[in-house]
């Protein structure tokens, strides 16, 4: 458990870290767009950072620990830190391309397609949201941790990296719902990104955590199911 006298710090890192993701975000779309007046970033904005505040508020109130190690982002492995840089630099090109987009009017994604993606978007933070309440392990570095053991139930019986699964869906929604398709195709690389994480995650899993040698066996699936 937390003791109560670093909760306040706890807040006070969570709303910091809230407010430069909201910041950053917004600087990346709307300098580049030479506008505040788009649509289409107010609605990711919205759909972004309202459902992240309130994840946060519940993760603060009832699991201050997995709080704790969901601002923990620091890696320790030297591929999983060239991994974590080059899908900032994917995000950084996508958001300012989108903005750039916007501006000279290069693109345009059909209204149906910004509806459906934002739907996609709220159902993929739905499905983070699940996997972090099934699994008490969950941390934004590669690592095992001390008397971490294997989670096998509900989606993670289904594919094994559902927390991976449900950042892709909602990632490639992100340039859909910006009205960019130029965005689109950068942020491609995000899945190849996330199978080179994968990759190197199960091996320091499978060194390092009983029994998920036989999991693996048990559930085939690494992403998405009858695929990957």
């Amino acid at each position: 458990m937390i003791e109560r006298g670093i909760i306040m710090k706890l807040l006070l890192r969570a709303l910091c870290a809230y407010l430069a993701g909201l910041l950053l975000v917004g600087g990346l779309l709307f300098l580049p767009a030479g506008t505040l007046f788009w649509g289409n970033a107010w609605l990711f904005c919205a759909l972004l950072f309202v459902p992240m505040l309130i994840l946060g508020a519940v993760l603060y109130i009832k699991a201050p620990e997995l709080l704790e190690k969901r601002l923990n982002a620091r890696e320790k492995q030297t591929d999983q830190k060239k991994v974590v840089a080059g899908s900032g630099l994917l995000f950084f090109a996508a958001f300012v391309s989108a903005g750039l987009d916007f501006r000279f009017g290069l693109t345009a994604v059909p209204d149906w397609l910004v509806t459906a993606a934002s739907v996609i978007l709220l159902l993929s933070y739905a499905m983070y949201a699940e996997v972090m309440r099934e699994n008490a392990y969950l941390s934004r570095t590669v690592e095992v941790q001390e008397g971490q053991k294997v989670v096998d139930t509900g989606l993670y019986g289904v594919i094994r990296h559902p927390m991976y699964a449900a950042t892709v869906f909602l990632f490639l929604s992100i340039p859909l719902i910006l009205g960019s398709w130029i965005a689109f195709v950068i942020f491609l690389g995000y899945p190849a990104a996330i199978v080179v994480r994968i990759r190197n995650e199960e091996e320091v899993l499978r060194v390092g955590l009983d029994g998920y040698e036989t999991y693996t066996k048990r559930v085939r699936w690494r992403l998405i199911p009858f695929v990957w």
